[in-house]
Formats: C-alpha cells, structure tokens, sequence
C-alpha cells in the first residue's frame, strides 16, 4: 500500500464528508476508496473512521491522525509542485472559502480571472455564511469580514467594509410612515436581521455630517421585525421585495443601490467599520498557491 496515497484519500474523505465523494474526486469508486481506508487503518492498528449509514465520524486517534496527515500531505504537495514546475508555476487544487453572497457577487470574479491566469490550479471554492472550521475543511485561505475571533490565524488585512441601513426605494410611501431620522427611530420599524452578524439585532453606528449627533459619535440600537435570516442572499431579496429594513453592505446591493431600485434609509449614520481579512491556518502560510491568490484577491478588491 502506497502510505502517502492512502494519507491524501483519507484526508479528501474527511473533508468531502463521504467514500462516493472523494471516489468522484479522485476518479476512483466508492469501494475503491473505503478500502484504502480500511487498509490504512489495518497498517496502524486503529480506527480512524467511525462508519454508520448517515455519516463518516472520526475517531480520537483519527482526529489526531488527519491533523498531522493534512501537514504533511498539504507540505509534500507544495514541495512537490515547485520541484516540477518551477516555483512560478502553480498548480494543484487550492481551497478557498467565503461567506456565500460576498462569494458569488464578490470573489467568484477574482476566482475566475486567477484560473484564467493559472491554468493547472484547481479551486474548490466553499462558500457558507456560517463558521467554517478551516483546519477541519482542509481550507488553504477564508475571506473572514469582521473582527477575528481566532488568533491562532495567520490573517492579512485587506480592506474594510462598512454597513448601511437600506430599504426598497418607495418602501416608506407605500407604507406612509417616515424614514427613521436617528438610530433610536429603528426600534419603530420592521428589520430584517442577519443572524450571522456577531452582535445579532443590535446594530452599531457612527455619526456622519447631517446627524443631529456630533460627527463620529457612536449609537446602537436594538432592532427587530418579522424575518430574520442566516442568509446574506435571503436578507438581500427580503430588501428587494419591501420586507423592512437591513443593515448591509454595500456590495450586498451594489448595483441596486447605483440604480435607485434601494436606498439608504439612515443617510446621516453609517454602520462600524469592520476589518476584512485573508486568514489562513498556521501550517499553510507558506503555500505559493494560498499567497498568489491572496495577493491577487487583495489587487481586485481594492481596484474595485
């Protein structure tokens, strides 16, 4: 049995969840694989894997054995590429995750023109607007928007990101109610909340020209209404079909807002300024891979 081969399946079925998964992947079967597996298993005298019909589970020695299998599988591969082809040459599959409206209106651009500029790298982009563990997921880098909560992250700061509260052009009027004038006025209004933002239902601002507050003053309000989501895409349509009010960003509704279609619904106070970053795990920050993409992502977003 080829030990590091048997390794690299083992690891892809952690991370793809399934034997028929990483069978696809790797142009292999579904028997094929759970039998390197076994065999695996059989070579160190323990079981990695705990096996039932609904899901593959590791075991303690699995957990402890995948985590050092994914180091070093992930370190022969990158040494293993420069040696091929030159260490300006890249190729393999790169693990990429984002939330999912930032990754399909943001990052799948960047994603697409990186292919186009490295034609034997491979993207298994995973986009999820909850936590994604990335030593877990086998991820190479995440776009993380906000404060860091893991300082165990190798993490680069790419830009910022600020909130607005918007809503439906015409949505006041069909409603005859006014537009809130301060944050307090918020607690009046029907909101649709983003679960997955840290603060919940209480949405933080900085006072603007305008305000009736002083310049760079700060409120937070707690809000509620009718609908709430873990979905950026979900909260995205509530706005569109005249469901409340959101606190987003603006590439949330970018082109909505350039045409009018919605509109910033507090002008005079803007949401915190929150951090966006690169973040990788310690083991993959010398992937040439993790830092062309890095370095190619951080270009787009700050042209754009």
């Amino acid at each position: 049995m080829d030990r590091l081969q048997a390794m690299q399946t083992l690891v892809r079925v952690v991370e793809l969840g399934s034997f028929s998964a990483a069978g696809r992947e790797l142009g292999s079967t579904q028997s094929a694989v759970s039998k390197q597996v076994a065999a695996l298993e059989r070579q160190l005298g323990a079981q990695l894997l705990s096996r039932s019909t609904r899901a593959l589970k590791l075991t303690d020695a699995g957990e402890r054995y995948v985590e050092q299998a994914r180091r070093l599988v992930a370190e022969i591969a990158e040494a293993e590429s420069e040696l091929r082809a030159g260490e300006h040459r890249l190729q393999g599959w790169l693990r990429v995750a984002a939330s999912a409206s930032f990754g399909r209106m943001k990052l799948m651009p960047l994603v697409h023109s990186f292919l186009a500029a490295h034609p034997d790298v491979k993207v298994d982009l995973r986009l999820d607007d909850g936590y994604i563990d990335l030593v877990e997921h086998g991820i190479d880098v995440a776009v993380r928007i906000g404060e860091l909560a893991d300082s165990g992250l190798v993490a680069r700061r790419i830009g910022t990101i600020r909130r607005a509260v918007v809503a439906r052009r015409g949505y006041f009027e069909e409603r005859g109610i006014a537009p809130p004038a301060e944050p307090a006025d918020l607690q009046q209004h029907d909101c649709i909340v983003f679960t997955e933002l840290r603060a919940g239902p209480v949405w933080a601002f900085e006072a603007e020209p305008g305000a009736a507050a002083p310049v760079g003053s700060m409120a937070s309000v707690r809000v509620a209404g009718r609908l709430r989501s873990n979905s950026g895409e979900a909260v995205r349509e509530a706005v569109l079909a005249g469901m409340g009010l959101a606190y987003a960003p603006g590439w949330l509704l970018h082109d909505e807002l350039a045409s009018g279609k919605v509109q910033v619904a507090l002008p005079h106070w803007r949401g915190r300024a929150l951090p966006m970053h690169l973040v990788s795990p310690p083991q993959r920050r010398l992937s040439g891979k993790a830092k062309a993409f890095g370095d190619h992502v951080a270009a787009g977003l700050t042209a754009d």
